[in-house]
């Protein structure tokens, strides 16, 4: 096949954005998947679902809005051409680096269309709203390659890539032979949400009640002896742990991957506030204190694969090798003894508990009902889509925050879009409105009258005391007593696909 022309991607991502058809979206996907060269596979894939394979490139919207010129009137770009420019502006650094980034970009938007510099700079700015999300996209890859799709996703959550999985199916590779590799992280289990103990264990069954550790998730690999640290979103941070690589060499046995949390704690046992455990993460200084960690799960041992071993075999051989890092927890099927459970953490400084069914099989990036948290305090991840300018003792700084909450279906917009939920200016400290404001205007999209709007990629965590029906926010909802708990930044990042969606506020209200 000859090279794909970059209309033809933008082409397929006006489509998958135009409908609300799960099926279309698949099947213009898939069309997509099996015009492209094997090299095409992952930068197109790359920019279809806002993760090019060169991460962030340093281009925010005032470097573009200063360099962009008339578009062309035809279409003259590959798909490789664009990956080989993203390359350019990611490796650009140091002195010159901006010269670089304004000539590259210049000549890259100089050639494109206006359809495609719309979408360029979506791509780069990590503003992709066209509802092909990870699962369609993977759904797609299986259509192409008539792969079950089962098979498709579970590739997709150890090889932690919706490219590098469409890439290995379109080049006839057995899927099934993608296993659990030490020393290359995988997606994280997630957990749904219920009301009460009393209720997740219901659901659940006999269950391993575990308290909820307000730190940073980990996930740790150790292989032949190194050990290497990874955040909840893939990010290697072994050389900002040391206490944690340390621990982790001592541990008995052999190869591992783990899966937990590691946060700060007082002299008293109890857990320090989450904003001491992040600034932990900033230095390696010696004279911070240091990170207590604790283990919920064990993925791999001794040259074992345990995905599909039920939690209750994979705690007792977390158990043997961990001691008393074990996350505390009791396993029950008496509601009220969960409750207890739940006291005792909350009575130890933690968030809550996480009730997890104990027949469960470690389902790596999904979130479902066979682990449920359970927080006495609704807490909500949203996205931050603008910040005012605040006035009084805030004047001069980004102050109340626009919030919205994940549409991924197009119910109130674009698939893939965010429906605006309220506002909220408490719980800001000095440090975090000193730094909203620094960050904010890098990641600007346009300026309305005493409101700066930004990419929708930052994502806050929201503490809320419930939601009640408005009809001044499209999505029909409004929080209640809104409060910034902290961001989802750094070394607990989280993407803003994984933000709480419009219909999980709704629910509230019922």
């Amino acid at each position: 096949m000859g090279a794909t022309w970059l209309s033809r991607v933008v082409e397929v991502a006006g489509e998958v954005a135009a409908t609300s058809s799960k099926r279309a979206k698949v099947d213009a996907l898939a069309g997509l998947l099996g015009e492209l060269d094997l090299d095409e596979v992952i930068p197109a894939v790359g920019m279809l679902v806002g993760k090019p394979r060169q991460g962030r490139t340093g281009v925010g919207s005032r470097t573009l809005s200063g360099v962009r010129p008339d578009p062309s009137p035809t279409a003259s770009l590959t798909i490789l051409e664009i990956d080989s420019a993203l390359e350019t502006l990611a490796r650009a650094e140091g002195p010159g680096s901006a010269g670089i980034r304004a000539d590259t970009l210049r000549e890259l938007f100089g050639a494109a269309t206006a359809d495609e510099q719309d979408f360029l700079a979506r791509v780069l700015l990590g503003d992709m709203r066209t509802g092909a999300l990870d699962a369609a996209l993977l759904d797609a890859v299986a259509a192409a390659t008539d792969v079950a799709a089962p098979i498709v996703r579970r590739a997709a959550m150890l090889t932690g890539s919706a490219a590098r999985t469409a890439h290995l199916a379109l080049a006839g590779e057995d899927l099934t032979q993608v296993g659990l590799t030490v020393g290359v992280p995988v997606l994280p289990m997630l957990a749904g949400t219920a009301a009460s103990a009393t209720e997740a264990v219901d659901i659940a069954g006999e269950s391993s009640v575990e308290a909820k550790l307000d730190g940073a998730r980990l996930q740790v690999h150790r292989h032949d002896g190194v050990v290497r640290a990874y955040t909840r979103s893939l990010a290697d941070i072994t050389e900002r742990v040391p206490e944690v690589v340390a621990l982790v060499e001592s541990l008995p046995g052999g190869d591992l991957i783990l899966d937990g949390e590691t946060l700060r704690l007082g002299e008293d046992g109890k857990a320090k506030p989450f904003a001491e455990t992040m600034s932990r993460f900033g230095s390696q200084d010696g004279g911070f204190a240091e990170l207590s960690t604790f283990f919920f799960d064990l993925l791999h041992a001794d040259g074992d694969d345990l995905l599909d071993q039920p939690l209750r075999r994979r705690r007792a051989m977390l158990a043997e090798r961990v001691g008393e890092h074990l996350v505390p927890g009791e396993v029950t099927d008496d509601p009220a003894t969960a409750e207890r459970v739940l006291a005792d953490a909350l009575a130890g400084g933690h968030e809550g508990v996480v009730v997890k069914a104990i027949d469960s099989t470690y389902e790596a990036g999904r979130r479902g009902k066979r682990w449920l948290k359970v927080k006495p305090v609704l807490t909500y991840d949203l996205v931050v889509l603008g910040a005012e300018w605040g006035y009084g003792r805030r004047t001069g700084w980004l102050s109340n925050l626009h919030l919205g909450a994940l549409d991924p279906e197009g119910e109130f917009g674009p698939p893939g879009g965010f429906v605006m939920v309220g506002k909220t200016f408490k719980g800001l400290t000095d440090a975090l409105l000193r730094w909203q404001t620094e960050y904010f205007p890098t990641i600007a999209t346009r300026e309305e009258p005493g409101v700066v709007m930004v990419e929708p990629s930052t994502v806050v965590e929201i503490a809320i005391d419930g939601v009640q029906r408005s009809t001044r926010y499209p999505g029909g909802v409004a929080l209640r007593f809104a409060r910034v708990k902290r961001y989802r930044t750094g070394a607990d990042a989280k993407p803003a696909t994984e933000a709480d969606t419009i219909s999980a506020l709704r629910a509230l209200l019922r």
